[in-house]
Order: structure tokens, then C-alpha cells, then sequence
């Protein structure tokens, strides 16, 4: 009997959070666009290498751009260190038992920041692909990574992220027949939830692929503010 009356609160309690997080979501939006600053929210599974795929791009945007991020963990800070070696702006979320990053935490972290001094700013989530599905940051491109060394059936396992995502990163491509990955297999997993979803392959290692997702980046933002210079 408690499960039945309790459920109904539960699901009522989650649609409130999500309706406040969206409310707040939209004004920062709002904000961003106004700043004319591109937001990217990049979502993975632990350990697929979105960390040292976003040191990279922060170290060679920084060289045009004014670059920032903002780290999400459950407990450490070591992500935001590392991503301090590319000279940019960097703050810590930590979350503590939450999987996800959430609208407030982002409008907290950056209360003293100067969005007029910023072109792009980057949210590396909360290694997960569940949860952060739901929550949107106010972000102009939400992108989720896969790693070969995951294997080629995670988007398969994980449809909801790749429907809420703008478009794939494969990292780790150099270790692609290393680990025996199936290319053809992937695509398929990624196509069966987003058909001609735009996938990029990536090795920050062996430096494959990134200028290609840097000049996405640029494009995608000189596209975002067009209307607004005219």
C-alpha cells in the first residue's frame, strides 16, 4: 500500500524539479544569447576521455577565443586541475551524490563571472549517461562521447542521451583496432535512435580529428549570433 501512495509523490516531486530547472535553464539561455557567449554541455560515461579531448580544445580556442569551463564531479577536483594546464577559466562543481549538473548550479558558478569577457564556455557533466539527459544547462549544443574502448553498442544501451545530444564524439580512435571495435555496429546503435546524427572521430592523443571539431565549433557559433550582428 505505501508503494502505491508513495510513487505518485515521487513523480510529482521530479516533474516540479524538472519544470524549476527548465524555467531557470531558459533565462540563462536568455543571458548566454545575449552575451553572445556559446555554451557547450558534454556528457559522457566515465573515463571515455572527454577531460583530455577538452584540454586540448581549450588549449588551441584560447589562442583566438576567450575560452571557459565549468567541471562537474562527485567528489574531486582533479578534472578541473588538469584542465587549468590549458591557461583557461576554470571553476569546480562538485556535486557530492548527485549525478548531474543542474541549471543552479550553473548560474551559482558563474554569479561573478563577466560574460562579456567570454566566447565560449565549455560544461564537462557529471560522468554519466543517465542522468544528465534530463537537465538542461542552457547550452547551445549538448554533446555526449562515446569511447571505442567502451565498445560499439553503448549509444544502443543509452538511446535517451543520444536523443537529447546535438551531435556524437567518437574518442579514442586511434586505439580502434586495438580493441577489436565495430565501426559499422556503432553507427548502426547511434542511427537507430537519431538517424543521420553528426559524429565526429576524435584521438587526442594522435591529434585526429580535433581541428575538424574546432572549426565545427566556430562555424556553429558565428551561426548561433549571425541574426543578433545584422
Amino acid at each position: 500500500m505505501s508503494q502505491a501512495i508513495e510513487q505518485p509523490r515521487i513523480v510529482k516531486i521530479r516533474e516540479n524539479v524538472l519544470k524549476k530547472n527548465d524555467i531557470l535553464a531558459r533565462e540563462l539561455r536568455k543571458r548566454f544569447q545575449e552575451q553572445q557567449v556559446y555554451v557547450v554541455n558534454i556528457v559522457s560515461s566515465p573515463g571515455s576521455g572527454k577531460t583530455t579531448l577538452l584540454t586540448e580544445v581549450l588549449t588551441r580556442l584560447s589562442q583566438k577565443f576567450n575560452v571557459a569551463a565549468l567541471v562537474g564531479d562527485l567528489a574531486t577536483e582533479n578534472d578541473a586541475h588538469r584542465l587549468e594546464q590549458s591557461g583557461a577559466k576554470v571553476k569546480q562543481i562538485t556535486t557530492g551524490t548527485v549525478c548531474h549538473l543542474e541549471a543552479q548550479m550553473i548560474e551559482d558558478s558563474i554569479k561573478n563571472w563577466d560574460l562579456n569577457q567570454l566566447d565560449f564556455l565549455f560544461i564537462e557533466n557529471v560522468g554519466n549517461l543517465v542522468c544528465p539527459s534530463s537537465y538542461d544547462l542552457g547550452e547551445n549544443l549538448r554533446v555526449v562521447l562515446f569511447s571505442t574502448t567502451e565498445g560499439e553498442d553503448k549509444p544502443e544501451k543509452y538511446p535517451t542521451i543520444v536523443n537529447s545530444a546535438d551531435i556524437a564524439i567518437l574518442t579514442k580512435i586511434d586505439l580502434l583496432e586495438a580493441v577489436d571495435f565495430n565501426k559499422e555496429s556503432f553507427y548502426q546503435s547511434i542511427y537507430q535512435s537519431r538517424p543521420n546524427m553528426k559524429v565526429f572521430e576524435v584521438s587526442a592523443k594522435k591529434d585526429i580529428g580535433i581541428d575538424q571539431w574546432m572549426d565545427f565549433l566556430i562555424e556553429e557559433k558565428m551561426k548561433a549570433f549571425k541574426k543578433m550582428e545584422v
